[in-house]
């Protein structure tokens, strides 16, 4: 029997030091927000464990999510796709095409059973019978419940496999479909965004090859680590949100002095995501940064929740303009009514009680 192929030997073949590769380890941890034990269990996990064979289809899509995760850097996406794992079947960056792609997935469907991860891209269309979208002579959607069956488990890459995404937008002709709502038995990991953030897919995909299981998932099936606060939370503007300065139109004064975005329809206090964190392009920058308001990406229906650049949630802050007394005064009147209010209810309930005496 052959002795298996692990990331760590594939890397030593390739003349990576064990230097660099606890640096990787260590890199890696630090990306996926684990302390130096983390670090320990990565490098023991890539040094043991077989590498994850990952069967990569596109449906309905626009192939961002596959630009956006080529350009990774912690880890670099080369790490990760010809060392970590095993990417035996991708459309889009491999070789073979026709009946030799074929033949890889059926050689992956029965030599790895139970075993390898399902990636999706984009979703199926339901419509006429899923002819919206033909892959290999066959439905997009029949394919992907048949590579399903024997999948370990599924992630659904960016907003088109997590929510439907623009092609699911009203009316949604072709009835485009998210992959949770056509596959009932598989664990699914989703990783929403226009696309994700390169890092957090492959810290999806070094999570699960190092642990052998999915991150924790928040109520959505999303992972905790990456999706569990809003970008309003960290973003760098916060302040100036707090402080009640806001950019009232494009290139204002407020504008060039980076200004709060709200106003002009930034979705930063209800989109949940690591933009601000994590950011993109290496950690470089993220849309609020370069002067953009956020749209609402990874939340569900973002394509039909109105236009971009209008404010539609009234979010109320206090300011830190304002002064003491001027909070106090609103604070009081909040007190003041309701203390009313409460004499009120309490005059109404004496009343009522007086009458069933007398009824009585």
């Amino acid at each position: 029997m052959a002795a298996i192929e692990t990331f760590y030997d594939v890397i030593r073949r390739q003349g990576v030091t064990r230097r660099s590769f606890t640096k990787f380890c260590s890199l890696t941890a630090a990306s996926l927000g684990m302390g130096p034990i983390g670090a320990a269990k990565i490098a023991n996990a890539l040094e043991t464990k077989e590498r994850t064979p990952v069967i990569w289809m596109h449906g309905l899509e626009c192939t961002c999510c596959s630009e956006s995760f080529i350009r990774s850097a912690h880890p670099l996406v080369k790490d990760v796709v010809l060392s970590m794992i095993s990417l035996d079947y991708d459309d889009t960056i491999m070789a073979a095409a026709g009946h030799q792609a074929e033949a890889i997935l059926q050689e992956t469907k029965e030599k790895y059973k139970g075993k390898y991860i399902l990636a999706v891209e984009g979703n199926p269309p339901l419509n006429e019978g899923g002819m919206f979208c033909i892959d290999g002579g066959k439905p997009f959607v029949e394919k992907l419940k048949w590579m399903a069956e024997d999948a370990m488990a599924i992630i659904a890459w960016g907003a088109c496999a997590s929510w439907g995404c623009v092609q699911a937008a009203k009316p949604n002709p072709t009835q485009a479909t998210p992959i949770d709502k056509v596959i009932h038995d598989k664990p699914i990991i989703k990783v929403p965004g226009c696309p994700p953030i390169a890092e957090v897919m492959t810290g999806v995909v070094t999570y699960i090859t190092t642990f052998g299981r999915l991150p924790e998932l928040d109520r959505q099936g999303r992972p905790n680590m990456f999706y569990s606060q809003r970008i309003h939370d960290k973003c760098y503007r916060r302040p100036h949100f707090d402080a009640g300065q806001f950019v009232e139109q494009w290139d204002d004064e407020s504008a060039r002095k980076g200004h709060c975005l709200y106003k002009m329809g930034c979705k930063g206090p209800t989109t949940y995501n690591a933009c601000s964190t994590v950011r993109w392009n290496g950690g470089v920058s993220f849309p609020i940064q370069s002067g953009h308001g956020c749209i609402g990406c990874s939340e569900e229906g973002f394509w039909d929740k109105g236009p971009f650049y209008e404010r539609l949630t009234n979010i109320h802050q206090f300011g830190v303009e304002k002064n003491a007394d001027e909070i106090g005064l609103a604070a009081a009147g909040l007190v003041g009514a309701a203390v009313v209010t409460h004499a009120a209810a309490t005059a109404v309930k004496r009343i009522v009680s007086k009458n069933n005496d007398h009824s009585a």
